[in-house]
């Protein structure tokens, strides 16, 4: 088979090197194609895994009392439960503010299951909407994270203002924007400004006439919902603590007030605490106030749409957030693995320039020449061309996996050229062959290594792109850039590199 492989070659080699033109053009083509896919395929950070599990976060009405928060999160249980991919469903309430909740949602197993973690998260989102003054959203946990911040959502985007009434106008505005955006999903906030607030005012002329000072006042209603602990009884083995409190059936009484009387010191009567003091509903309050770097934050998550990059979504915020027109004095930044992926994208061109200048002057050595190391590295133009055709091809972005096989490419495919011309300069010196001479002689001997060492890098790559299972999509990404750019490399490099190197070999004389 390489007996037939090499006298095809041979055929095609020797028409190349006579209208070496047309594979000079081939070359320069496939330096613009690089140009367009860098522009055009979609980045993004570390491919979303599936790792058999989801993890969800439930949020109540503001106004919503503990009783009642206890009861949603059971019935979005059964909800969640009665998919059919569902293996399990556990959760707890109360745990970061009394109206919320967290679930664990265990899937079953890959093979077992019709549908991906996104597709089931996708299929759930609408189902909760049954339970009133509640919402769920869900997120699919992942092996690697960036940041120790986690949200209710995969992405988090956060707002800072020195000025809370400010955070508070505009951080609703921005929400309401990012969720008319068709790039992101689930967008939502942590902040809860909006919580029923009851104020006690105390009609102290009243009380004055009845001699019954506020302090008194304080104390009957502490007394009465706010678990006094009066006495304490010790045993052998125990202690125990005696607490003073009106009982659970009256504690929810709104005419609790009506109920407590209080003894006038001066008249002796008693009196309704109602009487005394009134409770004012109309103002609403803060359930929580966040805090990023000592200033008031709101945090808003989100998740992707389906088929939606992550450098597509942090666009599109950043878009919103200039169409929205918020003050400067409202600063907004990524966190966790957006703020990550920011950080990524501003110096991974950097870093993949600093690997070929690295390349360059490391192959300038052996060589002792400018022009030649040029060569070896043309031929990774078509292996990165190869790469982005083939993550393009199966839907992948252009994440950081995905650019580590492309790095590794550097490696793996400048050995064709090294091959190439290492042997044609020592026909040169050695052999006195003309440059054509020597690049022909140097292609045809090392065709089959050629050959045998890409096709095993090949076969060596094909587990990663095809392989499945429980976090295969971290590793998929690796396989299909290093498959695609060595298949095309492989197509390629053989012809152009002969041309390059009588080029460059011309303008080194």
């Amino acid at each position: 088979m390489f007996d037939r492989l090499l006298a095809g070659y041979e055929w095609g080699l020797k028409r190349v090197l006579e209208y070496r033109f047309l594979t000079l053009c081939v070359f320069r083509g496939t330096m613009v194609v690089i140009g367009v896919l860098y522009v055009e395929i979609p980045k993004g950070f570390f491919p979303e895994q599936d790792m058999g599990s989801i993890s969800a976060s439930a949020e109540g009405a503001q106004d919503i009392s503990s009783a009642a928060m206890w009861n949603h999160p059971g019935a979005m249980a059964m909800i969640v439960a009665d998919e059919p991919d569902v293996d399990g469903v556990g959760y707890t309430a109360g745990s970061s503010a009394f109206n919320t909740g967290n679930y664990y949602i265990s899937l079953k197993l890959r093979s077992k299951r019709g549908a991906s973690a996104d597709q089931i998260i996708a299929r759930l989102r609408p189902k909760p909407a049954a339970v009133e003054d509640a919402n769920l959203y869900l997120q699919v946990p992942q092996d690697i994270r960036a940041g120790g911040r986690t949200g209710r959502t995969q992405y988090q985007y956060t707002l800072q203002d020195a000025d809370l009434d400010k955070l508070d106008v505009w951080a609703p505005k921005l929400v309401a924007k990012l969720q008319s955006v068709p790039q992101l999903a689930d967008v939502t906030s942590d902040q809860q400004a909006n919580a029923a607030s009851a104020t006690l005012i105390i009609d102290r002329d009243r009380a004055a006439r009845f001699g019954i000072q506020p302090a008194l006042i304080d104390a009957t209603i502490y007394d009465a919902i706010g678990q006094r602990d009066v006495a304490q009884y010790f045993t052998q083995l125990n202690s125990y603590h005696v607490v003073l409190e009106v009982g659970p059936a009256l504690q929810t009484d709104p005419r609790l007030f009506d109920k407590l009387y209080l003894t006038s010191p001066t008249t002796g009567q008693q009196v309704p605490l109602s009487y005394f003091v009134h409770v004012d509903m109309t103002k609403t309050g803060y359930l929580v106030i966040n805090h990023q770097s000592q200033f008031p934050s709101v945090t808003v998550s989100f998740n992707l749409a389906a088929g939606v990059a992550l450098g597509d979504a942090v666009t599109a915020v950043q878009q919103a957030e200039v169409e929205l027109g918020v003050p400067a004095t409202l600063t907004g930044s990524f966190q966790g693995t957006a703020q990550a992926f920011q950080a990524s994208l501003s110096t991974m061109p950097y870093l993949i320039a600093a690997a070929l200048l690295v390349v360059y002057l490391i192959l300038g050595v052996p060589y002792e020449s400018f022009i030649h190391p040029l060569t070896i590295l043309s031929t990774l133009s078509s292996a990165a061309v190869g790469a982005l055709v083939m993550l393009m091809l199966f839907g992948c972005d252009l994440s950081i996996i995905a650019i580590i096989g492309i790095i590794m490419l550097i490696g793996i495919v400048k050995k064709n050229g090294i091959m190439m011309v290492d042997l044609a300069m020592t026909a040169e010196r050695e052999q006195h062959l003309s440059p054509e001479e020597a690049i022909y002689q140097a292609c045809v001997l090392r065709f089959r290594p050629i050959m045998m060492t890409t096709m095993r890098a090949i076969l060596g790559g094909l587990p990663l792109m095809l392989a499945g299972g429980t976090g295969s999509e971290l590793r998929q990404p690796f396989g299909f850039a290093m498959v695609g750019g060595l298949l095309l490399s492989q197509a390629l490099t053989l012809f152009t590199t002969p041309v390059v190197y009588l080029y460059l070999d011309r303008l080194s004389n």
